[in-house]
């Protein structure tokens, strides 16, 4: 689908006219709305190689800029966003309108606004007569906010097939708290999803000892469920264990129920991989004594990225943020998942850093202009000092 929009008219648009433009693009999952055409020609002009990968609807973007032998990092971000209706809000939320030097629409910090800085400070990089040594990687997908079947997780096993290792992965989730550059993510807690479904035998409910009320079986195992102890946690990284449901096929209101369903939703600790926790769930659920059916749905890997003794990248974020704010980030795992979680291994550092969150998917979400200019010198430094740009 081409951009509704021409693209911005000046030969060096600012962030905030790169941002307005994507904005204006309804680049709902999982429709790119052009946005990856303007950015593939925007980096073309940087000398970027740009390659288009299409899987199953989706359009993913990887571009590539060689520098000289040196490590290789990668920029990775989505140009979808989670669809909006104009009640409530103060400017239709696809216009990018600027309001008291706030920029108003979806996708303005989750995360468009990161993409906008990056490209600015990409180009910054790119302007310098010796832009420094080492391979950056733009990977950006249009499946990030629906079941990311089709989006980084293609472009990290086209990568791999290619042999292309990462050395680094910066990720442009917004994950600032209270002040831009507060907050990075060095992790993320996995996620899954499970469905439990219990069989019992169904009766008259005046005669409930010729039944097994398979309804009562599930709360049983609910409350088991809910007690679960996991012992592997790490502080800063909790298992949480949630139901989301629990329903009877039954229509009248005398009949002992034959079937009952449960659904819940793991968060779990990067100290756990998936299987450890299905192990976990399924040594409860596997008991005769509740003639259950268990179901994996959804699963999202945990990831962990932590300090190395050389070429930490990790570190390195952290000194390019105290360069521009004074201050080191605190370090967090917490939130959902993350496309880094498809990145990350024991060769590749990921690191979440990006504008505030406390809009993201709401009614005006929104960044201001201040916030835009500071994670862009954020970007700037990270890119700098990680190409040995003098």
């Amino acid at each position: 689908m081409s951009h509704p929009l021409h693209t911005p008219k000046t030969v060096d648009p600012s962030t905030a006219d790169i941002l307005q433009y994507l904005i204006q693009a309804r680049s709902i999952t999982p429709n790119d709305a052009g946005t990856l055409c303007f950015l593939a020609a925007q980096l073309i002009e940087l000398d970027f190689v740009v390659e288009q990968l299409d899987c199953n609807g989706v359009k993913n973007l990887i571009a590539r800029r060689e520098f000289g032998d040196g490590p290789t990092l990668a920029y990775s971000g989505h140009v979808d966003v989670v669809p909006a209706q104009p009640a409530g809000w103060v400017v239709d939320p696809f216009s990018g309108q600027i309001i008291d030097g706030v920029i108003y629409g979806r996708g303005a910090a989750d995360m468009k606004g990161s993409i906008a800085a990056m490209l600015t400070a990409t180009r910054q990089l790119c302007a310098k007569d010796k832009p420094g040594v080492g391979t950056f990687y733009w990977l950006i997908t249009s499946d990030e906010e629906g079941e990311a079947e089709y989006g980084s997780l293609e472009i990290a096993r086209y990568l791999r097939q290619r042999g292309v290792k990462l050395d680094a992965c910066l990720v442009g989730e917004p994950t600032s708290n209270k002040l831009v550059g507060d907050t990075i993510k060095n992790g993320r807690r996995g996620a899954i999803s499970g469905r439990i479904t219990i069989s019992g035998k169904a009766g008259h409910v005046a005669y409930p000892e010729k039944a097994i009320n398979a309804a009562h079986i599930a709360g049983e195992l609910v409350t088991q469920l809910a007690r679960l102890q996991w012992q592997k946690d790490v502080p800063g990284s909790q298992t949480t264990l949630q139901i989301t449901g629990i329903s009877v096929p039954n229509i009248v209101d005398n009949l002992v129920p034959a079937s009952c369903e449960i659904t819940f939703n793991i968060r779990y600790s990067h100290a756990y991989k998936s299987h450890e926790i299905c192990a976990e769930v399924a040594s409860l659920t596997n008991q005769s004594k509740y003639s259950a059916q268990l179901q994996w749905e959804r699963p999202c890997e945990s990831f962990y990225t932590g300090s190395k003794t050389k070429r930490c990248f990790l570190s390195l974020v952290e000194h390019a943020i105290s360069k521009q704010r004074g201050h080191f980030p605190s370090l967090s795992t917490a939130g959902g998942t993350s496309d880094g979680r498809f990145f990350a291994s024991a060769d590749t550092q990921v690191i979440e850093c990006g504008v505030k969150n406390d809009s993201i998917h709401q009614v005006n979400e929104h960044v201001s202009l201040a916030d835009l200019e500071i994670i862009e010198g954020i970007y700037t430094t990270i890119l700098r000092d990680f190409f040995g740009v003098q």
